[in-house]
This record gives C-alpha cells, structure tokens and sequence, in this order.
C-alpha cells in the first residue's frame, strides 16, 4: 500500500513534469504562440535556405524575439516566414542574416537594423533579397581551403618549416616576453579607448589636410629626389670637404685669432656705415637700379675709333632757358661797379623766394627724411641761423688734426677715430665725418 509521503512525492513530480513540459512548448516549442497569439508574420526572400531550418530561432540585437514558421521554396530561392512577437519594434531597413551560433552549425536569423527609426516591420511585410544574407556553404569553405592547399608547393613549404624551426629555435623565453608585452599593450589600448576613438575620430581631419596638400606633397618628394640624386653625383666633392674640414676650421680660427681686436672696431665702424646706408636707402636703391644701365652706356660715352685704335669720349650739353634765372630774394644787394674794388659786406639775407624757378642750392636738394624744400613765404633769416650747423644744433669746435682731439661745446676733449669719438663729437650728425675725415688729413 503507499504511503502518504510517497504519494506527495509522486504529486509534486508529476507537477514539475507538467511545468517542465508546458516550459518547453512554449518556449523552444512555439505553443505558447499558437495558443495565445500576439504574433504578427515577416517574410525573407533568401537566395538559399543557407541551412536554416523550421523552429529556428529569430533574434534582434541578440534578444529572441521570434521563431522561424516555415519555409517555401520559390522559382528563385526560398521564402522564409519569420513569426515575431507582437510589439517587437523591428525598422523596415533591416538586413535578415542566416549566422551561424556554434561551430557545429546551429544556424538562426539574426536581424540587424541598418536605421533606427521608423517605419517598423508589420504582418506582410517582406524583406527583398538584397536585403537577406546567408553564410558561406561548408562545401564551398572546404573547397577553397583544398584548392589552398594544394596550391602550396610542398617542397617550398618543408624548406619554410625548417627555417622557421631553425629561426624560433632557442627563442622560447624572448616569445614569451613578446607576448606577455602584448597583452600589456592591449591591456594599455583598452584602458584608453576612449582617448583612441577620439584620435580615430579626429584623424579624419588630420587625413583631409594631407589629401588636399596632395600635390604639396609629391612636389616636396619630386625635390627631395633631385636633391638626393645631386647629393648622390657630388659625394666625391663631400666626402673631400669632409676630410679637409679640420684644417679648414684650423684656419678660419686662426684668422678669428689674428684679428680678434680689429673686428669690434670694424663691426662699431660699420655700425656708422649702416647708419649712413639706412638713412640714404633711397639714394642706394635708385643708384643700384641705375648702375647697370650707367655701366651699358659707358661703352657708348667712351668708344673705340677703328681707323686709330684710340679710345674718344662723347660727351653732350643740354642747357635749359626755361625757367629763366631766380631774380626774386636778391633785390636787398646793392649793384657794385666793376671799377669798385673796395671791400663790402656779404648780403647773408639773398637767396631765392620763387619757387617758380628752378631752384638750387644745398638746402632744395632732396633727402631722406628732410621734407620738403623751404618755401619762398619763410620769412628771411640771418646766414647763422640759416646755416645746416644752426639748424641741425651742431656748433662750431676747434679740431687739431694731428692729433685728432676736438674741443666739445662743454670744453670736454673727445678723439676724432677712436671707438665712439664721432658719436661724441656730431651727435646723430657723426656719420658726416665719412665725407669729411679724408678731407682733414
């Protein structure tokens, strides 16, 4: 007779066999869709089944949401009913993949969106062929892999095994610290992913650049190559002043040594010069843009005469009788008799107000920096105060050329020719003593 306790046991066996059961079916089974519903259909149109089989399941994202119903044979493939849970939200952009879950080739249909919104897959709606995908046959995997293999020459491929031997052979330990380097530098990717996508992201701007200095870039290459191969025609010419470099360098250090002390005079003489240079740069530019043509006509003004061989020089006198002379600013000069050999003071205040005429004379001569030349409305002033010294704030000083010690205005002796002297001695005028030094010796 059974007992109470064993019919509880056969009870609750016997209810966890009806759970199980009911699991099951509804889960791997699909009863619980046939019995309840909440379903809606998609058709697939597959070039090939692609080993997919009734039952399998459809999944979104990698969530089950479906199962495979059936499957119809059409003129030109197989038409797949997909059986999607009732509110899945799958786009109507979507590519059905027949992919493969193991490797022993549970196949099921994985669809992947290709947009996020909408429309939404509903009851009916069929995915084109270009749209569905299937994996590659194992027939076809295993033909090509053999075709692979017999590809490779075996004798080619023994004489690659031995020296691959040959090469590791001994190199365990170095292997091993190459990987585990390599896991230390995935290890390293990983923990700055964040900072790499943003680097890949940003590539594309830095990939731009390069692509529109594309022509930059192979013009630079073109040039590099000429220099290279000029470089390569004068190695003989390098490879001498190489060898000759050490006692050039002897030398030029033997000239620095020699005129250590009279280059700082020269560099705080030529310091004088830059300013003179600076200040007339003008009158430097215009003479340089006038040289060659002076030196073009040279040969012109001084030709060879064929019949004697002597050299004549050819020159011309062009004189202008308009305008006339200046008469206006000279009426304060009283006209002398030739007979009048007696002694009269010089008329400082006559010089010419019109400037109508052509105008002569030092101070109308043009400069750099001197503006403008003095207009005849300037009321007249003394020969002193009209005199470039007055003007400029120079004053006269006694100046003993044997020596070269001038007196200054405060009585302190400064040497014309030493290192500062004419700084001293002229002011911002010193790069006068130029013109006038040679004149005083």
């Amino acid at each position: 007779m059974i007992t109470r306790t064993v019919r509880i046991q056969l009870v609750v066996f016997l209810a966890l066999t009806l759970v199980g059961t009911a699991v099951a079916g509804i889960r791997y089974a699909g009863l619980g869709r046939a019995l309840v519903g909440g379903t809606y259909v998609v058709h697939a149109d597959f070039a090939d089944a692609g080993g997919i089989f009734t039952g399998a399941e459809v999944t979104y994202r990698g969530v089950a949401v479906g199962r495979v119903d059936r499957l119809r044979p059409t003129r030109s493939g197989v038409d797949v009913a997909l059986t999607l849970d009732d509110g899945t939200r799958v786009p109507a952009d979507t590519l059905a993949v027949v992919a493969n879950r193991s490797a022993i080739g549970e196949q099921y249909v994985d669809l992947q969106p290709r947009r996020r919104e909408g429309p939404y897959l509903r009851d009916g709606t069929r995915i084109a062929r270009a749209g569905t995908r299937t994996p590659l046959p194992t027939t076809t995997l295993l033909l090509d892999l053999d075709r692979l293999a017999s590809s490779v020459p075996k004798k080619d491929l023994v004489t690659v095994l031995d020296e691959l031997g040959t090469a590791f052979a001994g190199t365990g330990p170095d292997l091993s610290r190459l990987v585990d380097a390599g896991n230390s530098l995935v290890e390293t990717a990983d923990a700055n992913l964040a900072q790499t996508v943003d680097l890949i992201d940003r590539g594309g701007t830095v990939l731009d650049t390069q692509r529109d200095s594309g022509s930059a870039i192979r013009s630079f290459a073109g040039d590099l190559a000429d220099l290279s191969d000029t470089l390569v025609r004068a190695d003989p010419d390098v490879r001498e002043v190489l060898a000759s470099g050490v006692l050039t360098a002897e030398q030029v250090q033997g000239l620095v040594d020699e005129n250590a002390g009279d280059v700082p005079v020269l560099l705080a003489n030529l310091a004088s010069t830059g300013q003179l240079v600076r200040v007339r740069l003008r009158g430097v530019q215009q003479a340089l843009i006038l040289y060659p043509y002076v030196v073009r006509g040279g040969y012109t003004v001084v030709a060879r005469d064929p019949g004697s061989s002597h050299y004549t020089a050819h020159f011309g006198l062009q004189l202008a009788t308009s305008p006339g002379a200046c008469r206006k600013g000279y009426e304060g000069t009283r006209r002398r008799s030739p007979q009048d050999l007696g002694r009269t003071p010089l008329n400082t205040d006559a010089r010419c107000t019109d400037r109508t005429t052509t105008e002569r004379g030092a101070e109308n001569a043009p400069g750099a920096g001197a503006g403008e030349p003095r207009t005849g409305s300037e009321p007249p002033r003394s020969g002193a105060a009209r005199s470039g010294a007055a003007r400029s704030g120079v004053r006269p000083a006694a100046y003993d050329p044997s020596t070269g010690v001038v007196r200054l205005p405060g009585g302190e002796p400064a040497r014309i020719g030493s290192l500062g002297g004419e700084q001293r001695a002229f002011g911002k005028e010193s790069w006068k003593w130029l013109l006038i030094g040679p004149m005083t010796r």
